[in-house]
């Protein structure tokens, strides 16, 4: 019963995060419908006809439609766009600070939707579309689209958590059959508890009148015919109560035998739950392009080495990579040349890192190192030797070779770090090592 009820708290433990998730993205919607809503707002002005568009926008956003609405609606606003532009075009826009801001926040999002289905070729083309956005209205537009794929995922976590509920369901009901057989069973017993109890009665009792008439017969012929009535009436309760006996087995068997095929059956599917809920799980803690860990499953390595480190007191360096020029490359190339270079750097980088260390990608062109047990000056000479090594990768593209090189921020884990506090470090001297040519490697 113990086992079953850890499977019963693995499951809710599953439901539990994934309606964290959901919970996430709905988030998320929230935000993009909002920077829909200002986006629109400050698109006002420039033309009449667009003036319409982004009116009926805004008011569909503000009551929530749903995705195909939205979708009309953009693509609507698309036309008016271009229509607008082919009579008077709208001026170019220098981008404030803070629209340069969203415009790196929404990257963010889409290079996260990426990572999370990398056969998805929606998010790719919305970065693509949001490089070339040069005006609020397209810009909107991109966020529209945004929001629909994240309304996508939020009820794909829904179909998620519906599915993993059924699940519990079925367990449930395949328990509730199991303690119903208990159930059945212990009445069973009882049953034939109390018709044993019944059946020495009667037989006590027939002995006892047969003494007592025996005690009183004076004739032999009497006697003799009292004996055998009395033996007929206990041969009959034992004919009786052995027939009572059969008929309880054979429903005994019978219920065990259905018992026992219910415990087999139940054992497969716990077999194939067990099997897909570790895939699951492994699934979701690993980068599905370039198979190594992902961000989720750094927070929860770093976290166990802050844990231990007062009691191991071990040493622990954050490496945090960034490739050089990759936008370059998937502009030029293609999104799959980009790819192949992620995957091979990661090869890269899992090959130089030793057995206690760790290497994850956490999005986009991003990489992170945890070095157990070094000291910054080791850890600056591993990311010295890993930086040449990925130098000295040979890529061609449509007969062209390609350099690829990467960027380092290291910095010395202390025992009251944060991730953000480490990764802010590390990301500070990231971007020393950027502004210093790349292609360098440094401490903070």
């Amino acid at each position: 019963m113990s086992e079953t009820a850890d499977w019963k708290q693995k499951y809710r433990d599953s439901l539990v995060e994934m309606e964290a998730e959901e919970a996430r993205w709905k988030q998320v919607e929230q935000i993009l419908r909002r920077l829909v809503g200002r986006l629109c707002a400050a698109g006002m002005g420039v033309n009449p006809r667009l003036d319409d568009e982004l009116i009926a926008l805004a008011a569909a956003n503000r009551r929530n439609a749903d995705a195909g609405e939205l979708a009309r609606l953009a693509e609507s606003l698309t036309t008016t766009v271009v229509a607008v532009d082919a009579t008077a075009p709208v001026p170019t826009i220098t981008f404030p600070p803070t629209d340069l801001q969203t415009r790196l926040a929404i990257k963010s999002l889409l290079e996260r939707l990426a990572a999370r289905d990398p056969k998805d070729p929606a998010p790719a083309a919305l970065i693509a579309e949001l490089a070339g956005a040069k005006n609020d209205s397209a810009l909107a537009n991109v966020v529209t689209h945004a929001a629909d794929l994240v309304h996508g995922h939020s009820e794909q976590l829904q179909r998620e958590r519906l599915r993993t509920a059924e699940i519990l369901a079925e367990v449930t009901k395949r328990l509730d059959e199991m303690a119903g057989y208990l159930s059945d069973s212990n009445h069973a017993n009882r049953s034939h508890f109390d018709d044993t109890e019944t059946y020495n009665d009667a037989v006590m009792s027939q002995v006892r009148e047969l003494t007592d008439e025996v005690a009183g017969a004076t004739e032999l012929g009497v006697l003799q015919s009292l004996v055998n009535a009395r033996l007929e009436r206990v041969a009959q309760h034992v004919s009786n109560f052995r027939a009572r006996e059969e008929f309880r087995l054979l429903e005994v068997n019978g219920r065990a035998e259905r018992m026992r095929t219910r415990i087999a059956e139940l054992e497969r599917e716990t077999t194939d739950l067990h099997s897909r809920l570790d895939s699951e799980k492994q699934g979701a803690r690993i980068d599905p392009l370039t198979g190594i860990a992902n961000r989720k499953s750094f927070e929860e390595r770093f976290a166990l080495e802050i844990a231990q480190k007062p009691r191991t007191e071990l040493a622990v360096v954050m490496l945090l990579w960034d490739l050089d020029n990759f936008k370059v490359i998937n502009d030029t190339y293609g999104h799959r040349a980009g790819d192949r270079v992620l995957q091979s750097v990661a090869a890269c980088f899992m090959a130089a890192v030793r057995g206690n260390d760790f290497v994850a990608r956490i999005g986009g062109e991003e990489f992170v190192m945890l070095l157990s047990g070094a000291k910054i000056e080791q850890a600056m000479l591993i990311a010295n030797q890993v930086r040449t090594a990925v130098e000295a990768l040979r890529f061609h593209f449509r007969g062209t070779p390609v350099r690829v090189t990467v960027s380092c921020g290291l910095t010395q884990v202390k025992e009251n770090d944060a991730a953000e506090t480490a990764f802010d470090r590390a990301d500070g001297a990231l971007y020393r090592a950027k502004h210093g040519g790349k292609n360098l490697c440094v401490a903070a």
